[in-house]
């Protein structure tokens, strides 16, 4: 089964103060850089990251990490913008793997285990942290023509919410599928539980 990976990049980051994408980890590698790096672990060449027109450098360093950088003109729209966006782009896809380029902390481990759920025929699947679903989010290629016609900023939250019966549970150890970064703060490291 084809199934590809898309990174949605091209959101606006006003909540940061800076671009976001672009800030540095703690190692050094750029926020956007080290989420697309998880995906490439797994998916090899068949990672599609959407940016917006005006993100060239981030576009440049994308392509230099192996990822096929999908510009959409419409970005400003919303993340169901970009998600349409990158789905027509993987035109032979049988399956899409979404992950956001704000959450680099989710593990290989976890995109793999979602990507295998799919494989095997869920029609929705999504990792489960302390019975909490996270991301990244797999969505079966017979959901193309909703994915295709998605607009606003909902993503594709209402797809997911209108087929809960349907989303196969992945549970994972894994705390980085609900930790994303919305400000600088959002990058210290997790209170211990």
């Amino acid at each position: 089964m084809n199934v590809v990976a898309i990174l949605l990049a091209a959101g606006s980051a006003t909540r940061f103060g800076s671009d976001k994408l672009l800030h540095p980890l703690p190692h050094d590698v750029p926020i956007a850089i080290q989420a697309a790096r998880h995906l490439r672990a797994v998916f090899g060449e068949k990672v599609f990251v959407v940016v917006r027109p005006e993100a060239t450098l981030l576009s440049d360093l994308l392509r230099r990490e192996g990822c096929k950088v999908v510009v959409c003109e419409n970005a400003a729209e919303g993340m169901g913008a970009s998600l349409a966006c990158a789905v027509r782009a993987a035109a032979d896809a049988e399956g899409f793997v979404v992950a956001l380029a704000d959450m680099p902390f989710i593990r290989a481990s976890t995109i793999a285990a979602v990507r295998a759920a799919l494989a095997a025929g869920a029609p929705f699947a999504a990792p489960f942290f302390r019975a909490r679903r996270g991301h990244p989010v797999g969505i079966a290629g017979t959901f193309r023509a909703q994915l295709e016609a998605m607009k606003g900023d909902e993503g594709a939250r209402r797809l997911l919410e209108g087929h809960q019966d349907k989303i196969m549970k992945v549970p994972v150890g894994d705390p980085g599928v609900m930790r994303d970064i919305d400000t600088p703060s959002d990058l210290a490291p997790p209170s211990v539980v």
